[in-house]
């Protein structure tokens, strides 16, 4: 049954999203969203559902709270699956009461799932828990929007006090709340956008905090919370130590297979901001590849050079009349992650490469008579010869087909110029095409663009292609992996290596 959901995207960390809250962005028809909802969350949603900007940004609403209940409505008698996406919890100081209310004068199905409300978050992701047996038993939440309307003499003295939309405010609730009978001394903090990498925490007492705010130019959407509780944020802080904190980080590999290095990163702290420079295609034709498939079984060596090709060339096999029992020869990869992708079809490896280079490759197979053998590469359409001229060489005989192409996608050149202009850390390219695409979208203008950026390499090949558009290398993975590259981004960042799980791609 279709319905309106009112959902509570959380504080901004999208992995604090509920598995409810995914499962419906992922059913939605139509998403009503706010300024505070992270964009991450609008990628869940199928491609074709709506994406309606509603605002809420303090003194910048895109629609009125009628307006909004109005459309909300007005979706819901379309018979559509509805979800109002709503930064924190819907139902503390979300409005989103006046939205179900709405709903039910309506006479519409509604559900309302909860969200981690921004104190939970800010408390978890600042050391600053809200309540401790050794502190405080009573916390209140209050909005600090209208400061006339409320008693700071009773909710001052709250053992923590909870300030939401109050920064604009907080010197006159200051002084109301010093007023009261509150000690100036009070610990107090504010935090902007609490859980997210770019967090901002300022803290003071009652009497110097709102000093502090102007000096440090904070601005809203903050959070306050006043309380002794605050003086445990340096024993227990945890978030802004993580290695990678403040870090802003472009991932330009293809969006399907960003998930690895993306995930990592914000493990370890970064800000995020995927680019994908390249998009995955079906090989322009089919038919070179098809027919060696055909003659499988005399093909003494298979070689696979990418994740992708194992699993575009397992796509072929599938659709042909043969299977893996047509497999008669060695099987070659030419890294862990291609060894990786074959071990999920359950192919074991032969022969992986000393180094994840073609060079490497062609080391390890020196140890192999190679002469007279019949050898398939599955690869990209877009490659260097180096592997296949050097085993002819050798006396084999190399069949290179094409099994997928890599092009830039649709959208690349108008989103490059957005994400450069935000003047991030880091670019991490892992392969040849991811600088090749990229530097087409810049044009001219690429060596400029880049300038103060830090570039990520993943390895000498991409390197080689950086330097080719006189692009500085400032880091180069020693190994040639994802892990590899996120190791050298953390050494130069002064970060000490964390363990990691093995690249699964």
């Amino acid at each position: 049954m279709k319905k309106v959901y009112l959902v509570g995207a959380g504080p901004g960390d999208p992995e604090l999203l509920t598995l409810k809250g995914r499962r419906l962005l992922e059913q939605a028809d139509c998403i009503l969203y706010d300024h505070l909802a992270g964009s991450e969350l609008l990628d869940l949603a199928p491609a074709e559902a709506e994406r309606i900007y509603v605002g809420k940004k303090k003194s910048d609403h895109a629609m009125s709270q009628q307006e909004i209940c109005d459309l909300l409505v007005e979706r819901g008698r379309q018979g559509l699956n509805v979800v109002r996406l709503k930064g924190g919890d819907p139902f503390i100081f979300g409005r989103g009461g006046e939205e179900a209310e709405a709903l039910a004068l309506a006479g519409l199905p509604f559900e309302v799932v909860p969200g981690v409300t921004s104190p939970l978050g800010i408390a978890a992701y600042t050391g600053v828990p809200l309540t401790h047996r050794d502190h405080t038993s009573v916390v209140t939440f209050i909005t600090g929007h209208d400061v006339e309307t409320i008693d700071w003499t009773k909710v001052g003295t709250s053992e923590t006090l909870v300030i939401f939309m109050g920064l604009s405010n907080f010197d006159t609730i200051a002084q109301r709340v010093i007023a009261g009978g509150r000690a100036a001394s009070t610990p107090a903090m504010a935090v902007r956008w609490g859980t997210r990498p770019d967090q901002e925490v300022v803290t003071g007492t009652l009497e110097t905090l709102p000093l502090r705010i102007r000096e440090r130019g904070l601005k809203p959407p903050a959070t306050i919370i006043v309380g002794d509780v605050v003086s445990l944020r340096d024993k227990l802080s945890w978030y802004e130590k993580l290695p990678l904190f403040g870090q802003s980080i472009v991932v330009t590999r293809a969006r399907d297979q960003a998930g690895t290095l993306s995930t990592r990163l914000r493990q370890l702290g970064a800000h995020v901001v995927e680019l994908p420079t390249i998009a995955i295609q079906p090989a322009a034709d089919y038919r070179p590849l098809d027919n060696a498939i055909a003659a499988l079984p005399s093909y003494d060596w298979l070689i696979f050079t990418s994740a992708n090709g194992v699993r575009c060339f397992l796509e072929r096999l599938d659709a042909s009349p043969a299977d893996l029992r047509a497999i008669r020869g060695r099987i070659c990869a030419i890294g862990p992650a291609t060894r990786d992708a074959l071990e999920c079809f359950h192919i074991k490896v032969d022969v992986l490469a000393e180094q994840y280079v073609a060079e490497g490759l062609l080391r390890t197979l020196a140890a192999f008579d190679l002469a007279g053998s019949r050898i398939l590469i599955a690869r990209a359409a877009v490659a260097r010869d180096v592997l296949p001229d050097e085993l002819r060489r050798r006396g084999a005989y190399v069949d290179v087909c094409e099994a997928y192409r890599t092009v830039p996608p649709a959208e690349l050149a108008g989103r490059v110029a957005a994400v450069l202009s935000a003047r991030p850390d880091w670019i991490t390219f892992t392969s040849s095409s991811t600088v090749e695409n990229l530097m087409t979208a810049l044009g001219p203008r690429a060596a400029d663009a880049l300038t103060g950026v830090q570039t990520a390499s993943i390895g000498p090949i991409t390197s080689d292609t950086l330097r080719k558009y006189k692009i500085p290398v400032s880091m180069q993975a020693s190994v040639y992996t994802v892990p590899g590259l996120i190791d050298a981004i953390l050494a130069s960042a002064g970060a000490v290596s964390v363990p990691h799980p093995e690249e699964r791609v």
